[in-house]
């Protein structure tokens, strides 16, 4: 008389394994009808019964506990093959990938990009070469290939001929001066209406906002400042960008160090920044101005801090006035300035730097510091 086929003894982390597939139910349907056969075949049923409980024939049952009783749980991962061979050598593989990636107007088509079902058609009939694949199959070889479907982007490169030169000064000033270094922008504009957002709520019942599309309040600009050393962020709401409000702004941040020794702003090249009043106010008290190349704000250390800014006080928001707008952004900003680092950390280096002032007198670090032209 034959043995009966039956699954070795399970270990704990098996049975374990096995049973967590078969209460959740949320793999896939081959992993979970195999996880029933072994565990069906675990609890002394035979394979007839098996197999009409898993709905499969007798011979897939023996099959699957066969493979269990050899490599263990990797027979929940079958690996099939055979069928009809394939019908693209990797040549034409090859072929079909550096189609999809070329533009089709560059091929001859009227079109700016492709759809599966016109690149099918297209391999079907292009000059010299029949490619026959049908969607599904052209899909599957482009994913296994990894050319997915994505949006495209755009991108623009600085035409400042002083491009090198201004991000190497940023770069000196913030490695050989971050308590002396400033950085200055314009935040905005800041409407009055709701904005959405994120916030934690119960699934499907996100916070709502009303939708208007009235703007009777006008805008407004954070003029923000930063200062390097001491990571404090701070700023006031303007009506409008200017040389005289950036002016404003520089002045308040001469006033954070009144030692009298040269400071450095990072800034970038508006028109608003670079007026001649500004100039000469600048080269009078000692504040150098550090230029962004154009079309490289990245290079601004501020900007890092806006994206929070706008995150924390913008977003998720429904400001009635501009008012309450800016008692929120200054409320955050307060917060901010009191968490940014640990205390102790922020105590030690105002100890230190109140150290050097008495040491030193007006010398902010303990040596003079060179001014630009």
């Amino acid at each position: 008389m034959a043995e009966l086929v039956r699954v070795r003894r399970l270990t704990d982390q098996e049975g374990q394994k096995l049973q967590q597939i078969v209460r959740r139910g949320s793999t896939s349907s081959v992993r979970y009808r195999r996880a029933m056969m072994l565990l069906a075949s675990a609890g002394g049923n035979r394979v007839p019964v098996i197999a009409q409980l898993v709905q499969a024939d007798e011979d897939t049952v023996r099959d699957v506990i066969h493979q269990f009783n050899e490599i263990g749980l990797a027979c929940l991962d079958p690996r099939w093959a055979g069928g009809r061979p394939r019908l693209l050598s990797p040549d034409d593989e090859n072929f079909v990938v550096q189609t999809a990636t070329t533009h089709p107007t560059k091929l001859g088509q009227p079109f700016s990009r492709w759809s599966i079902r016109k690149l099918a058609a297209y391999l079907r009939k292009v000059h010299g070469r029949v490619i026959r694949i049908g969607r599904e199959a052209l899909r599957c070889l482009l994913a296994r290939r990894g050319i997915t479907f994505q949006r495209t982007k755009t991108w623009k490169e600085s035409p400042d001929p002083e491009r090198d030169a201004k991000l190497d000064r940023i770069e000196e000033v913030l490695e050989r001066y971050p308590d002396r270094v400033f950085a200055f922008d314009e935040f905005g504009p800041l409407g009055i209406r709701p904005t959405a957002g994120s916030c934690w709520a119960e699934q499907g019942r996100p916070e709502r906002h009303p939708a208007t599309y009235h703007r009777i309040h006008g805008v407004r600009y954070f003029h923000g400042c930063y200062s390097i050393g001491d990571d404090t962020l701070w700023g006031v709401n303007r009506r409008r960008k200017g040389a005289a409000n950036t002016l404003a702004a520089l002045k308040s941040i001469r006033a954070t160090r009144p030692d009298g020794a040269p400071i450095y702003v990072i800034l970038d090249n508006l028109s608003a920044h670079t007026g001649a009043d500004i100039r000469r106010w600048a080269k009078k008290n000692k504040v150098n101005l550090c230029f962004t190349p154009t079309y490289a704000s990245w290079a601004n250390p501020i900007e890092a801090h806006f994206g929070p800014l706008r995150q924390f006080t913008v977003a998720n928001s429904n400001h009635r006035n501009h008012t309450t707008q800016t008692r929120a952004l200054h409320a955050y900003l307060r917060w901010r300035n009191a968490n940014a680092r640990h205390p102790d950390v922020l105590a030690a280096q105002r100890r230190e730097r109140t150290r050097i002032r008495s040491e030193k007198g007006i010398r902010w670090g303990g040596r003079p510091l060179q001014v630009a032209a």
